[in-house]
């Protein structure tokens, strides 16, 4: 392709809301037109990026027995009723009304339409495993859409579905496609970590978040450098320490209310006792599908929301208005476990009755010192609803300290499990050997492409622009022309013909400058830069710069698709020593 017919339009500067560098330079390197918030055009160097996204994961998907399939955007909405997504999905899914006045919704995943698909299909045994997959446009009305194409309202995902006979079958099978995911981040050039995560609105028996480790990520997760246990930090678990032996062993002064006038905050709080964060009780109000919950944890930790949403297999899940709280008789700022009854109180594992703490009095301006968990409330409830700290003691193997990490989510795998094919769900079975009927079995796996895309770039980058991997670069190679002397003019085009012919080029014809040809070739990224000149023209040599290394080094023409050849097969990501799970024979 020639620069000048390739609609390309660089920008010396990218707008001043773009801010990551993925972001920055997408809009800079002509790949994406902003529209609105949270959509963008694919312009024709993103087009040819995310194609080749897409061919990587359709080869890795078909080699383990994927079959794809296009289901529509828009859904009825009577499927996603039959499921409660409908009802428990907040402004996230777009709903609407036909000039018929039926309910319709703009999918956001398409559990409810292949399921449905699957219901009329799967009717034996011999119809299972079966693994069907799209990559297809979502729709999600985000409410803060950020970073260019890392968070945006508009997408294309691919979403995969696995039906089978039963868990066993389903175990059996998602190491296949955790696998798949490996090869698929890997081949696109980056090393992802999966971690152990919670499976929110899906809904299943266990998932896997594969995540890329990056400053600009949104999510946090955890790791142990000993053994490798990685979750995401509002499921990880840790070990909580004991707290630092406080007053005399083995008195118990008794419980007293104490005045504090204007003192809200733990900090506040810890400078008028003078007294440490592990000694106090943290007491958070929450309303879980309509029902108000007290969360209690140390107050040196914070609540998981996802964890207490999990213990309380909660759908909706909401801090409490202070109108709710002053109804129930409770003062926000100044709550505690002490004397609640008639409110269901969660407190944490962290919470032992080996000590006091001081608590809320759930009076203004009042708290209690001296509380002792056992004596003064009782421990009705318990469960671990703390996010694991920075330093936590590894619970998987006791070793080493936990490291949190930000990242940012390349996929997501569940194990669905019969959440969507259940009597009150879908109720989708399909008839044993024995003619008996039996619930089926669901899997499924979501990769957001052009997320996938802006995550090569936040890995892949320098200060002058993109570092594309050559498996997904719009093209492998540009030409840069320096000067239009016939006789540069002429070894460029032949070099444009030669190697056309087994690498897809793209071939700076224009009329600019070095300097703006040069720091274009950066901008955009593309892995080989070629460099043509009256001066290497007379020597018969070509310059050669590798994008992603900076190396640059003068080739005779003669030797250059020997050493192109060699180069590419160096730039190859490597699919070998990835953290593989086990497959069953």
């Amino acid at each position: 392709m020639r620069y000048s017919q390739a609609f390309i339009h660089t920008l010396f500067e990218a707008p001043k809301e773009a801010e990551t560098p993925s972001h920055i330079f997408l809009l800079r390197g002509s790949f994406v037109y902003p529209l609105a918030a949270g959509l963008y055009s694919l312009l024709p160097l993103g087009h040819r990026a995310v194609e080749k996204i897409k061919r990587i994961i359709r080869e890795e998907l078909d080699a383990i027995g994927g079959l794809e399939v296009t289901m529509p955007v828009v859904n009825p909405a009577e499927l996603w009723k039959k499921t409660g997504r409908y009802f428990d999905i907040g402004e996230e899914l777009i709903r609407f009304k036909d000039r018929r006045d039926r309910e319709f919704v703009l999918a956001m995943t398409h559990e409810e339409v292949v399921t449905d698909m699957a219901k009329q299909f799967v009717r034996s045994y011999r119809d299972l495993p079966v693994m069907l997959y799209q990559i297809q446009t979502k729709i999600r009305d985000e409410a803060r859409p950020r970073a260019g194409l890392l968070r945006v309202r508009e997408f294309q995902m691919k979403d995969a579905y696995s039906f089978h006979h039963d868990f066993e079958d389903l175990d059996a099978y998602y190491p296949k496609i955790f696998n798949a995911y490996l090869r698929i981040f890997a081949r696109c050039g980056l090393n992802s970590t999966p971690i152990e995560a919670d499976s929110g609105i899906m809904g299943g028996s266990g998932s896997h978040e594969f995540m890329l480790e990056s400053a600009n990520g949104e999510d946090h997760f955890v790791v142990c450098p000993a053994c490798g246990y990685s979750a995401n930090t509002e499921k990880a678990v840790g070990i909580k320490p004991d707290r630092t032996p406080c007053g005399d062993a083995g008195v118990d002064p008794a419980m007293e209310k104490v005045p504090t006038p204007g003192v809200k905050t733990i900090a506040d709080l810890m400078r008028f006792f003078g007294s440490s964060e592990e000694y106090f009780l943290k007491t958070v109000a929450y309303v879980a599908d309509g029902n108000l919950v007290l969360a209690v944890v140390r107050a040196d930790f914070n609540v998981s929301v996802t964890k207490l949403a999990g213990h309380l297999k909660a759908v909706h899940l909401d801090y409490a208005p202070e109108k709710t709280l002053f109804e129930t008789g409770l003062n926000a700022g100044f709550l505690g476990p002490v004397g609640i009854d008639r409110v269901r109180i969660v407190c944490d594992t962290s919470i032992t009755g080996s000590a006091p703490y001081i608590a809320g009095a759930n009076e203004p301006d009042m708290h209690l010192k001296n509380v002792l968990p056992g004596r003064d409330f009782e421990l009705r409830e318990t469960a671990d609803i703390a996010e694991v700290r920075e330093g936590d003691r590894c619970s998987a193997c006791g070793r080493a300290d936990l490291q949190i990490r930000r990242g940012i989510e390349l996929g997501h795998t569940f194990k669905l499990g019969t959440k969507y094919t259940a009597r009150d769900s879908m109720d989708t079975t399909y008839l044993d050997d024995s003619g008996e009927p039996n619930r089926v079995v669901m899997g499924c796996y979501g990769i957001g492409v052009e997320r996938l895309l802006a995550s090569v770039i936040e890995r892949w980058h320098d200060q002058a622009g993109m570092q594309f991997p050559v498996t997904i670069a719009p093209y492998h190679i540009i030409i840069s022309q320096l000067g239009n002397q016939p006789e540069v003019v002429a070894m460029a085009q032949r070099l444009y013909a030669k190697l056309g012919s087994t690498r897809e080029i793209l071939y700076d014809d224009r009329s600019e400058s070095a300097g703006v040809k040069l720091k274009d070739a950066d901008l955009v990224g593309i892995p080989v830069r070629l460099v043509v000149s009256r001066k290497l023209e007379k020597t018969g040599d070509v310059e050669i710069k590798i994008r992603q290394t900076g190396e640059v080094r003068i080739c005779p023409e003669k030797d250059l698709e020997a050493t192109l050849d060699a180069i590419f097969k160096d730039l190859e990501p490597s699919i070998e020593n990835l953290p593989y799970m086990e497959e069953k024979a």
